[in-house]
């Protein structure tokens, strides 16, 4: 047991110096994003393929609207903050999946966003799409997919490399990659940590004001969100927990946020 430890400490050590962008938060990360980038971009192309997507085509153009105005945003504060570094092999895309028993959305690393035509009657309009939007995209800028996924490869498979993942098996890996980013609607999902959601909030948040979008509606879309659930909440509340913690932290970031607003 204390070698196993030792082990942990000395990985964790090793790579302990990633943080998240624009927290300076520690992260584990025995992933780059030059080796998890090209494999989502892969994999994101195949869950397209296999959509539906879908043909309605003014639901489809609000989502690529949308999606370009978090794009520019996130761009844009991130050259503002000496970041644009971070945005290395990114390739924004931004498509609508016809699935309206499935209440998700994603965002691969390298910014390749997915929605899926559930989640829209909860979204309700093109400010709702934008919060969630924000909300995925800010999980990609912090790398909490390579986040989780390090932690499933040290904790579960004693991997410490991608190299080795993808050497001992890499079908595991696309799996890991597409439970880490919560990506499909038949693949199951490792769950955001508080820190992990707390920081998509905020940075959402942020991106959002950014693109001109009002924040005051974040804490609404929440509320909403969450009054779908009943017994059974829809899946995009299975990793994303709504509460009053959750909604409180938005409206106290409100503020900050709406300095950003254009």
């Amino acid at each position: 047991m204390k070698k196993i430890i030792i082990v942990f400490a000395g990985v964790f050590f090793a790579y302990g110096c990633a943080t998240v962008p624009l927290t300076g938060r520690k992260q584990l990360s025995l992933v780059s994003n030059s080796e998890i980038i090209p494999m989502a971009a892969t994999e994101y192309k195949d869950v397209i393929a296999k959509g539906p997507l879908s043909t309605n085509a003014q639901q489809t153009q609000q989502i690529k609207t949308v999606g370009l105005k978090i794009q520019h945003a996130v761009e844009q504060y991130m050259a503002g903050n000496n970041l644009s570094g971070e945005l290395t092999g990114f390739a924004w895309e931004f498509n609508l999946i016809d699935n309206p028993k499935t209440v998700n959305a994603w965002c691969m690393p390298g910014g390749k966003v997915a929605f899926y035509t559930g989640i829209l009657p909860i979204c309700k309009d093109e400010t709702g799409i934008a919060i969630v939007m924000g909300h995925e995209v800010a999980h990609a800028i912090a790398n909490h997919g390579r986040e989780r996924m390090s932690q499933q490869m040290l904790s579960q498979l004693g991997l410490s490399t991608f190299g080795a993942l993808m050497g001992s098996n890499p079908s595991a890996g696309k799996q890991l990659l597409l439970q880490a980013v919560g990506a499909g609607s038949n693949v199951g999902m490792l769950k955001f940590s508080r820190e992990d959601e707390s920081e998509a909030d905020h940075l959402g948040l942020i991106f959002l004001a950014m693109a001109g979008y009002d924040p005051n509606q974040a804490p609404i879309f929440w509320e909403r969100m969450s009054a779908t659930g009943g017994e059974a909440p829809p899946e995009f509340l299975s990793t994303h927990p709504s509460n009053e913690t959750r909604i409180k932290d938005l409206k106290g970031w409100i503020p900050e946020a709406m300095k950003y607003k254009k």
